[in-house]
Formats: C-alpha cells, structure tokens, sequence
C-alpha cells in the first residue's frame, strides 16, 4: 500500500507514467468510467476548500466511485478533541482511499503511519500540497510540451505558500530549469528551500521584488495569494496583500508564448481583465487537476484500466 506525502514520493519515471494517464484520461474518458466501481473516496478537510476538495470528489466520481468526508475541522469529531489517528482507523472502515487537509504540518504523515488504506496529502499548513504540484507538472508539460529547459518565476507569498515548496522540490529534478523567484523581503522564500533544495541541486535561481523586470524572461509565471490565514498580524497581512497584481499593462512586458498559472483562489492578485488572455491558463490548471487526481486514485488503488 502507497501513500501521497510529497511529490517526490514517485520517481521522475513513475511521475512521467501518471502523467501520461492523466492525459490518457482526458483524451478518453469513457474507458475509465466505471474504473471505480464500487469504490468510495474519504475527502477529510480540517480546513476550507473549493477547488481540492470537490476535484478529488469529482475525479473519483468521474471514475464511477462514491464521495463521503466533512469539510471543516467544527464537523467531524476532531471538535470533540479526536486525534488524526483516531479519525483515520475510522475512515479506513468506510472508505478504499482518503484525501487530507490539515492546517498542521504532518498531519497526514501521522495519518498515514495508522491508515488500513492510501492517504493522499492535500495540503499540510505551509509545508507540502503534493497533488497542486501534480496539476502544475501536468499543465506545464501539456501546455508548453515539456518539464525541462523551462525558465519558471514564483511571484507572491513564497514564505508561506506550500504550493510554490512543492513545485521547486518537484521541478529540481528536471534539468536546465531556472527559477526566478518573485517576492517582497517579508514572504521571501524559507532557507531550507533556498539551501537544501536550489543550491544543493546547482539549479540556477534569482530572486528580485519587481515582477516587472522578471517577465520578459518567463516560459512560466506562477502567481500565488498573499495567505490571510498564515499571518499572525493583521496589519502584516494588509501591508502584503497589494504587493503584487498582474493586469493587461504588466501583460505586455511578457513573452507571446508565456504561460500564467495559479493555485487558485485569487483575491486581487490576477485582475480579471488578464482572464481573456490567451496565455492566461489558471482555470485550464483546475480541469487537468480533475485527471491528475483520477490518474493518482487509479495508481494507489492500483487498478488497472485495458
């Protein structure tokens, strides 16, 4: 039995399979209809979701399968002081596979260690949001046609942004990737990052506070939120959250073939005239997040579909 903690729990091979499912999925969907028959998909969210959440629930469905979960931490027994462990041996009981978001980081490693069936990270606080990275790789390789030789900029809360961690741990695996790395002094990214995963790769990286001047060099912008519920000061939060906002003008200092992704949801970050934007591919990232966690459902379920 496999578990989803992080996305370098697959191999840059078994990566490049899953992938190739997903896309497999998208182009045929009828072949994997009824893949999960009779299978049922634990969907435990500790904290608010849209798009997680009902993707997973839509990819197992979309395989024929069942949904069953809470969505907040106040719904489930965890408000009556129960442990991750607990609730987990439970879940085993109804369901083959679970999905997990906690606001702690490990929880799902904890999680996981007493689970009878495969636990999928969806987000652990700031630390890892394996299957947003999944969606990003898939993007990325389905839109521009490759995961090398790729010049990436992060833009926003890359202190806090779990999802921007995830997306250099898995992209450092690929070669002649280069990494511009967007942010105010505040939310710039942690040093562990910086350390053990840029610099000890030997990836080349920059990092600047004007995104203007980094997106005449872009294949890829990645644009995150400034995270309310990661600052502890308010007035922080309300001094951050303007830093950074993409529209039409900044648009024009970009490359005709650069791609715009983001985790979603946005606040202000991205204005919605952006949207109409051929190179605007945000809400095209949230349906290829549908495929990729139907290919992961299959993978840890290890069903295979002729």
């Amino acid at each position: 039995m496999r578990h989803l903690m992080s996305p370098l729990d697959f191999s840059v091979e078994e990566l490049e399979h899953l992938l190739d499912l997903a896309n497999d999925i998208e182009q045929n969907p009828e072949k994997y209809a009824h893949a999960c028959d009779g299978k049922k998909i634990a969907t435990l969210f500790y904290e608010p979701s849209t798009r997680t959440r009902l993707s997973f629930e839509a990819a197992m469905m979309n395989l024929g399968g069942k949904a069953l979960g809470f969505s907040s931490a106040d719904s489930s027994s965890a408000s009556k002081g129960e442990s991750v462990s607990d609730t987990i041996r439970v879940v085993s009981c109804f369901a083959d596979i679970c999905a997990m978001r906690h606001p702690k980081e490990g929880a799902p490693l904890v999680a996981s260690l007493a689970s009878k069936i495969p636990v999928i990270n969806a987000g652990d606080g700031g630390h890892q949001h394996p299957t947003q990275t999944l969606t990003d790789l898939l993007t990325i390789r389905s839109l521009k046609g490759r995961l090398d030789n790729i010049t990436i900029g992060l833009c926003g809360d890359l202190k806090f942004g779990r999802t921007v961690h995830s997306l250099i741990e898995a992209l450092v695996r690929y070669p002649n990737v280069k990494f511009v790395l967007i942010s105010p002094e505040e939310l710039c990214i942690p040093d562990y990052i910086r350390e053990d995963v840029l610099k000890a790769s030997g990836h080349e990286f920059e990092e600047v506070t004007r995104l203007e001047d980094a997106l005449p060099k872009l294949d890829v912008l990645y644009m995150t939120r400034v995270q309310k519920e990661r600052f502890f000061n308010e007035d922080d939060y309300v001094r951050m959250k303007d830093f950074y906002i993409l529209d039409k003008e900044k648009m024009k200092l970009a490359g005709p073939d650069m791609l715009v992704l983001h985790p979603l949801p946005r606040v202000n970050e991205i204005s919605t005239e952006v949207d109409s934007d051929p190179r605007a591919a945000y809400f095209k990232q949230v349906q290829y997040g549908v495929y990729v966690r139907m290919a992961l459902i299959l993978t840890l379920l290890e069903v295979k579909v002729c």
